[in-house]
């Protein structure tokens, strides 16, 4: 397998021949339960709550698409560029129960999970390879769910994916026009009218944006600003409860409307490590603003908006915050 990039929307794909693996043997146990004998190959855990021996965990994918060893070894193919599948590709395991989702689990085993992506994202940005690192839950057969263990999954690329990089740009023209965060704008005029907001809780908000890509699409983000997940989360730990409690009621908000979702975690690039050729690390820490985006799949209608470049959402982002906010969900 390996890097191919388009030419012309400049993203990269992943290609190749892959040869499928043997279809694993059943199991008695789930691999990723505190009771597994078969553990995989850890790469960090977090103290346990309540008497446990861990409350969240990260592993290597026991079938990674990138691998750590090596140089991405950029190199040109006449018109096109291609480099090699470096980078990491873990899976976070949120629990070590199977039945303890993040829209079920309790506030303090939603702050573990929280703090160890804070943890593996500031870990992986030391090596400089790396330009930025993913993480994302894919939940629901629809939504290419992996595991049945309530799972997210961490990939550190050698490359920023195409959708950062368009947020990236447009967050670095607005600052250069007004001098100001684009993301910190949208906090403020969404407060103020109060249409689209779904819940406040302590430092951030649950918000349907105002031009939704899908039914119900809502994010949640820190009032105030910060370009890096990371470096707020662990500079500020105490916060994280409030996170988890809006991050679990959202959850059990969208649940009732749908039961698979895309949650993706938006953050800064690697900054410690810059592109010394695009001018978007400039004045990142000022203009870009961490975010979760969450994508609910609405079986209906998702072929209307999964192959198409202008997004179609039959339901306004108005109308979906009051059937969210009349939701019926625990406190």
């Amino acid at each position: 397998m390996e890097l191919r990039k388009d030419p012309i929307t400049r993203s990269w794909v992943i290609t190749g021949d892959d040869v499928p693996e043997p279809a694993p043997r059943s199991e008695t146990a789930c691999r990723f339960c505190a009771d597994s004998t078969a553990v995989p190959q850890l790469v960090s855990t977090m103290p346990g709550v309540d008497g446990g021996s861990w409350s969240a965990r990260a592993v290597v994918h026991p079938s990674p698409v990138y691998r750590i060893e090596g140089e991405p070894s950029r190199r040109g193919d006449g018109i096109y560029d291609r480099m090699r599948s470096v980078g990491a590709h873990e899976v976070l395991i949120e629990n070590p129960r199977h039945d303890r989702h993040l829209w079920n689990a309790s506030d303090a085993e939603i702050e573990q999970f929280l703090l160890l992506v804070a943890h593996r994202i500031q870990d992986l940005k030391r090596d400089g390879r790396f330009k930025y690192v993913s993480i994302f839950k894919n939940h629901g057969t629809s939504a290419g769910q992996e595991f049945e263990h309530p799972t997210a999954q961490l990939t550190a690329t050698t490359f920023v994916p195409r959708r950062v990089l368009y947020e990236l740009r447009a967050g670095r023209d607005y600052f250069k026009q007004k001098e100001r965060c684009v993301f910190c704008d949208i906090i403020s005029q969404e407060l103020q009218q109060d249409q689209r907001v779904l819940e406040v809780r302590g430092d951030f908000i649950a918000l349907c944006p105002y031009a939704p890509r899908v039914p119900y699409e809502t994010w949640i983000m820190p009032r105030s600003h910060d370009a890096a997940f990371e470096r707020f989360g662990l500079a500020r730990a105490g916060s994280m409860r409030d996170l988890g409690v809006l991050l679990r009621r959202t959850l059990q908000r969208i649940r009732t409307i749908a039961e698979e979702f895309h949650l993706v975690l938006h953050t800064s690039p690697n900054t410690l490590h810059p592109s010394e050729s695009l001018g978007y690390w400039k004045t990142i820490d000022e203009d870009y603003h961490w975010h979760i985006e969450i994508l609910p799949i609405i079986s209906a209608k998702a072929k209307s908006y999964t192959f198409k470049e202008v997004y179609y959402s039959p339901v306004a982002s108005e109308t979906a915050v009051v059937r969210l906010r009349e939701a019926k969900i625990e406190p």
